[in-house]
């Protein structure tokens, strides 16, 4: 890594969580193809181990995001494979467990969908939004158009894309694109907050629940395979645990089983 940052870095710590740290603080941590490409990697190495229970996407610096690195965009590599940076948000909104951004900043243009694509948002006072594709002649893809219009409905899509100026943090909670809005200093504590939250839950159930409602607000759900999914988890191990538990009054101890 150099002075002005490298690729993101993935940290998995003992309690089953995995952090994914965007690390150009220089340039407010924009998206080069050699970041989405370290992230694509990193993303499926989460998805295939079963001992993650959670994903929390965060940044160095005093922003969170300023998107792709237009410097590249049209150029190279960058050229032949325009579906890049789509894939690599895509594959963030796929992972079978649940995923949290911290959000500790200001964040711009694709970095927008990037934390959309997690399960829950969390920012800070101060910050701001703002998703110039209009501005720099650009139709943004469709899954990111797709996530907008179905987490914050057809105006807030509108208003955010087609009139493309900053929207300040009280706005994105109001829209629902924040899950919460804190002070700086409070940021860390709130996170681990509903971190703590997610890893409690019982890890059959806390997947099984994302996916099924993730395919209902997209529209393309099975039944039989939610119901696959409701009989798993009665079935399971982890609710005789969670039975057991909450009848003698102590925290469960869940295996995802």
């Amino acid at each position: 890594m150099t002075a002005a940052g490298g690729p993101p870095r993935l940290h998995i710590s003992a309690d089953g969580r995995a952090t994914v740290t965007l690390a150009r603080p220089r340039h407010h941590n924009r998206l080069h193809r050699e970041d989405l490409l370290a992230l694509q990697k990193q993303l499926a190495a989460v998805a295939a181990d079963p001992a993650l229970r959670l994903l929390v996407l965060t940044a160095q610096g005093t922003s969170f995001c300023a998107g792709f690195h237009l410097g590249e965009l049209g150029q190279g590599d960058g050229a032949a494979d325009p579906q890049l940076f789509e894939r690599t948000v895509d594959a963030l909104e796929a992972l079978p467990l649940p995923t949290l951004a911290r959000l500790n900043g200001s964040v711009y243009g694709g970095a927008t969908d990037l934390a959309l694509a997690c399960d829950f948002r969390v920012g800070v006072q101060g910050m701001e939004l703002r998703m110039p594709a209009a501005r720099l002649g650009l139709h943004y893809y469709p899954s990111g158009l797709r996530r907008y219009v179905t987490r914050l409905g057809l105006g807030a899509a509108k208003r955010l894309f087609l009139l493309a100026g900053p929207v300040g943090g009280g706005e994105l909670l109001r829209m629902g694109y924040l899950d919460e809005l804190v002070e700086p200093d409070a940021l860390d504590e709130r996170v681990e907050a509903l971190a703590a939250a997610l890893l409690a839950g019982a890890p059959l159930a806390v997947k099984g629940m994302k996916a099924s409602l993730d395919e209902i607000a997209r529209g393309d759900f099975d039944l039989p395979r939610l119901r696959q999914r409701e009989a798993a988890c009665a079935a399971s191990d982890d609710l005789r645990e969670g039975l057991a538990a909450f009848g003698e009054r102590r925290a469960p101890r869940f295996s995802g089983r």
